[in-house]
């Protein structure tokens, strides 16, 4: 299943076009260049952003702000950039300001720790679009208003249950939502129902759902897809991009990476077979400029210039295996990998546990991603010095939320209602995971413990609010277990503990992973060291369009390395994931190994 090649002329008689997927898969090029073609085509277009890491301001070279403003070099294109994160940050104040003064500091800092997760920035951020959307003077300014990054089912479900507008979040003392009392929003109701109608009516919006072709990617695009489904928004496409097709045949690197694609459309969710479908092709100059945003429906082949003399990979890249050593010599006992999905993390991971095992270090690898497998990653093998185990996040969750649910006490229905839903966010699965990584990381006494996919800074400040500060500002029963307790301090001591963020060697995932390198430092842990995953740059390859791109990935390499990390390792794209005990022996202790 490839579908045709996309085309905006496909969209262009929906007004309403919201762009959707998981970091790196193209969003905001995609979005862009179907901006600029709809633009050129003779249609009035505005283009909003309202992701927190946008780079909307980068693909047009431009300043922009929370006000539409008009795209040089193109007639009848316009943009603005929202700002979630100060949208938060009002939100923030209006909810916590008439408590100031009059309670304790140590609860107000509770109170905005629990304001600050990604739920409080997602409705601020719908807040904000919401604005554009009631706008008549916007409505008939514009032909079309796409956005860059669409809400997410469990936020839009949450603002049509009617306890969402009641008083009973302000009543209530069985734990405030992750989006915090809503009662300031109340004037907003009527506002807001009649943006969910427009939402969900197929002759106004359309929902893309962006997607790179690899298992990480489908998955989360059917997630959405399926989500969004259930509250009405069924007017769905899905946009498959960079599909690559082998320009050399005796290129092995080639060879691999068209195969690669294929299998993972071979494999895509039946979800979204049964959505009408469209593919790009993959390109190897950056979607920068309006002269590249042309050329994605133009002139996808064109390759940038060649590499000038004295251009070069930056100096002091390491190997994975270097990181092995590092933490081997300085007897670190947890590892956790971070960042966001798609980027390798269950990849490092495991080569790490391989590494630090062989080098006679009992070693305990746990991962919470349902996709990782890690049973037959490494295919029932590890000797004795490895053990490797699976939190399930689903199981942990619905414990969680039994807890919870059991603490209210008797709801009416609608407060069960908003509370089971509100129990649905991924603030809810972070906690509840959160404390079944604290029982593993409590083996670290004994065991070097690595940790696949780890809770945000949010997370873990929100639960040190709730042992330290107040307990009934934690999304929790109030039972702190000793686990969690001892965790933070472990977490915060460099001698014990380092975060490694994986990256892939693009715009999006570096920037993600910057972000998350900041929340982390709110909660006084320091994140130094990264991994540059999946590098065309490193592997050799003959094939000029896939030089082309890795040439693309040099200023991200320079950024990681120059600009953010202590120590940076680079792994070379591979054709699978490693599978198998024994040869992630090999890839991670060879001299030659490219590891």
């Amino acid at each position: 299943m490839t579908g045709d090649i996309f085309k905006p002329a496909d969209i262009s008689g929906t007004p309403f076009l919201f762009f959707t997927g998981k970091g790196g898969v193209g969003k905001t090029s995609t979005a862009s260049a179907t901006a600029v073609a709809l633009a050129d085509s003779g249609k009035r277009v505005l283009l909003v952003s309202t992701d927190p890491a946008s780079n909307l301001q980068d693909v047009f070279n431009v300043e922009l702000t929370n006000e539409p403003q008009a795209i040089e070099g193109i007639q009848n294109l316009f943009a603005c950039n929202l700002d979630p994160e100060e949208a938060a940050r009002a939100y923030r104040d209006s909810v916590v300001g008439p408590y100031r003064g009059k309670l304790p500091e140590a609860v107000i800092k509770g109170m905005e720790e629990q304001l600050s997760g990604a739920c409080t920035v997602e409705i601020a951020a719908f807040d904000e679009f919401t604005k554009l959307l009631a706008d008549k003077r916007v409505l008939d300014d514009y032909d079309h208003i796409l956005f860059d990054t669409a809400p997410t089912g469990h936020t839009l479900r949450l603002l049509k249950l009617p306890t969402a507008w009641s008083g009973f979040l302000d009543e209530s003392r069985h734990g405030a939502s992750c989006l915090g009392p809503l009662a300031g929003l109340d004037a907003k109701k009527e506002l807001y129902a009649s943006t969910m109608d427009a939402l969900s009516d197929p002759s106004q919006t359309a929902l893309i759902l962006v997607a790179r072709p690899d298992t990480a990617s489908f998955k989360e695009a059917a997630r959405a897809s399926q989500e969004l489904q259930s509250i009405g928004i069924e007017n769905q496409l899905l946009i498959m991009n960079g599909i690559y097709s082998p320009k050399q045949n005796e290129d092995p690197v080639s060879q691999a990476f068209a195969l690669q694609h294929h299998q993972a459309l071979l494999q895509m969710p039946q979800a979204l077979k049964n959505l009408p479908a469209h593919r790009l092709p993959f390109v190897a100059f950056p979607l920068t400029g309006i002269t590249n945003l042309r050329r994605l429906f133009t002139q996808p082949d064109w390759r940038t210039a060649p590499l000038e003399i004295g251009e070069q990979l930056p100096a002091g890249l390491e190997q994975l295996k270097d990181l092995v050593d590092h933490y081997s010599v300085n007897n670190t006992r947890v590892i956790l990998t971070m960042g966001k999905g798609g980027v390798g993390k269950t990849t490092v991971a495991s080569l790490l546990a391989v590494g630090l095992a062989e080098k006679g270090h009992p070693v305990h690898l746990t991962t919470t991603d349902p996709a990782a497998h890690l049973a037959d990653r490494f295919e029932g093998t590890g000797g004795d010095r490895l053990t490797v185990s699976r939190i399930d996040p689903e199981l942990e969750v619905e414990a969680y939320k039994a807890q919870v649910l059991a603490a209210a006490g008797p709801l009416d229905e609608e407060a069960r209602a908003y509370l089971e839903e509100d129990l649905r966010s991924p603030c809810t699965e972070e906690i509840a995971v959160f404390r079944a990584f604290a029982e593993v990381v409590a083996k670290a006494d004994n065991e070097i413990v690595i940790i696949d996919t780890a809770p945000t800074g949010h997370t873990l400040l929100l639960l040190d609010a709730a042992q330290t500060y107040h307990k009934e500002l934690a999304r929790s029963t109030g039972e702190v277990p000793q686990s969690v307790q001892n965790l933070l301090p472990r977490l915060r001591n460099p001698e014990e503990t380092d975060v490694l963020l994986v990256t892939l060697p693009e715009a999006t995932p570096v920037f993600e992973a910057a972000r998350l390198q900041k929340d982390l430092e709110r909660a006084g842990i320091v994140a130094k060291n990264w991994v540059i995953n999946q590098s065309l740059a490193g592997t050799g390859t003959a094939e000029a369009l896939l030089q082309a791109k890795a040439q693309s990935e040099w200023p991200w390499i320079q950024k990681v390395s120059r600009e953010l990390a202590a120590r940076t390792a680079l792994i070379p794209w591979q054709a699978q994931d490693s599978i198998g005990y024994d040869k992630m022996k090999r890839l991670i202790t060879t001299e030659k190994g490219i590891f």
